[in-house]
């Protein structure tokens, strides 16, 4: 690992039945839960950060740059 590489720890609480499923789909696909969560943090970070442009550009007033955001996005989906 880099010398600049740190991992912290992150505890989140879920109903039983909600970590019961995503154990069912970390199994299933021979990964970890903490694998999995990793991998869902790493596909919700570009979502973030596209509705933050969008926010972004709709403050500006710019409507259609913001409606061509989004038909970026979707063709990148």
């Amino acid at each position: 690992m880099p010398a600049d590489f740190s991992i912290s720890t992150l505890t989140i609480r879920l109903p039983d039945d909600k970590h019961e499923r995503l154990t069912a789909l970390a199994r299933s696909n021979s990964i970890s839960v903490n694998r999995l969560m990793d991998e869902l943090a790493t596909v919700a970070r570009p979502h973030y950060v596209a509705r933050v442009r969008f926010e972004t550009r709709a403050a500006r007033g710019d409507p259609q740059r913001a409606l061509d955001l989004l038909d970026k996005l979707d063709r990148t989906e």
